[in-house]
């Protein structure tokens, strides 16, 4: 089905439903009302607020709604013949997906935050804008505020971009930095953060890794021109990550963080989410309490680094508003953007597969050839050492092992294996090293 819902003239107003209205949607509709004049200088046509959809008309709300533009049928509201344009973020998978599907089908063009549905059911939605021949944009679905998506999809379309690598969830951000900076431990810094309002009352999403998966695929399905989904993504949380880890990396020169990295290896994708090490020199070791960073690496462009506030109402309506002007835009010019690019189609490695580095912490039996002993351990599954020191004697003796890169599987069974050993009374600790630690 083609859209028929392009503007004949430059005045004539292009209408907009807003799918939620909590958070990131009251911001949203503010941010319409009051920039009404300056949006249509930028878009070519004014665009009009037709309808609001939630769920209690009576729910207190942070920005004043005209009433006259409240609904509780979202799906009657996505339909109608005078919506252009639909913001979509409510989150999750359904209803959203069903209205999405029929704002797309009903030749309107759509703005979406929400991460979860792209990462699960991205191509659906792709395919039925492709259909339609409408736009479907979504900045705001990865590091609210910072532009990360536009200059993957855009900017560095004509470069090669070999790795990203960034912290894009601010809860775990916060909590690790809480950790590094003043020693606490997991439990206390969560609660600090759920007192603040950086974390949820239920933190699972956020501290077990989820939410940073499914921006993992996004980021690394528009890098590298493949399909990636959410169970594609290799994921860890924080929750394991305990003060003595965070002390142990301090007292190397680095700093703990949770990444989500995608990078080519050879000519697969490797997408993965956990814990890692990365020396204090690195910029992203200096990003600080609930800020987010993205950190891309190209083969002509180089290192880049985006910044910025990655979550709240403000930060997130603003990518929203981009995504809006430049869709309405397209609209008023009877034109489309760019949609999904998939023609790569590489293949995701497996995380037994990938390649990494491990720091590893063992309680050793402060006795003659346990070095030995432990440095065989690591050659018979083929895993060379970078770096060993001992710290402590007698019953408080412990080996700090910095591997080389080896495939994860490897790393792995040489952990299993050192737990085994009559010599270590304990693994202590076990992280995965980026950068040169």
């Amino acid at each position: 089905m083609s859209s028929n819902k392009t503007t004949a003239h430059a005045v004539d107003p292009l209408g907009v439903a807003v799918l939620g209205c909590g958070v990131v949607g009251s911001q949203v509709v503010r941010l319409l009302l009051e920039g009404d004049a300056d949006l249509a200088a930028r878009v070519g046509a004014p665009l009009e607020i037709r309808g609001v959809a939630v769920r209690r008309l009576d729910a207190p709300r942070d920005v004043e709604v005209p009433a006259e533009l409240l609904t509780t049928d979202a799906q009657g509201l996505v339909a109608r013949d005078d919506i252009d344009l639909v913001v979509e973020v409510i989150g999750g998978i359904e209803p959203a997906r069903g209205l999405i599907l029929t704002a797309l089908e009903n030749g309107a063009s759509v703005v979406t935050a929400n991460k979860a549905l792209l990462a699960e059911d991205g191509p659906t939605l792709y395919e039925a804008a492709e259909k339609a021949g409408t736009d479907l944009y979504y900045e705001a679905a990865v590091a609210g505020a910072i532009p990360i998506l536009r200059p993957l999809r855009d900017s560095l379309v004509g470069d090669h971009v070999t790795k990203v690598m960034g912290i894009v969830n601010g809860t775990t951000n916060y909590i690790l930095d809480k950790m590094d900076t003043y020693g606490a431990g997991f439990e206390e810094a969560l609660a600090e953060a759920q007192e603040l309002g950086y974390a949820e009352a239920d933190p699972t999403a956020d501290v077990e890794g989820f939410d940073a998966a499914a921006k993992a695929a996004i980021l690394a399905s528009l890098a590298f021109h493949t399909r990636v989904t959410a169970s594609d993504v290799y994921r860890e949380g924080i929750t394991e990550v305990t003060a003595g880890d965070v002390a142990s990396a301090k007292a190397m020169g680095s700093v703990v963080k949770l990444l989500a990295i995608a990078e080519l290896e050879d000519d697969d994708v490797s997408v993965r989410v956990h814990p890692v090490m990365i020396p204090r020199t690195h910029a992203l070791a200096t990003v600080r309490g609930a800020y987010n960073a993205v950190f891309v690496e190209s083969a002509s462009a180089g290192d880049l680094m985006f910044y910025g506030q990655g979550a709240g109402g403000d930060p997130t309506a603003s990518a929203v508003l981009g995504d809006l002007v430049t869709i309405a835009r397209n609209k008023v010019l009877g034109t489309r953007g760019f949609g999904e690019s998939a023609y790569a189609d590489r293949a995701v490695r497996p995380m037994g597969e990938t390649v990494t580095r491990y720091h590893v912490s063992l309680d050793v039996a402060d006795k003659a050839g346990v070095l030995a002993a432990v440095a065989t351990a690591f050659s018979e599954h083929g895993v060379s050492i970078k770096a060993v020191r001992q710290e402590g004697r007698g019953e408080d003796a412990q080996l700090v092992v910095v591997s080389h890169e080896a495939p994860d599987a490897a790393l792995a069974a040489t952990v299993q294996h050192l737990r085994e050993m009559e010599y270590v009374r304990d693994v202590a600790s076990v992280m995965r090293v980026e950068g040169a630690v």
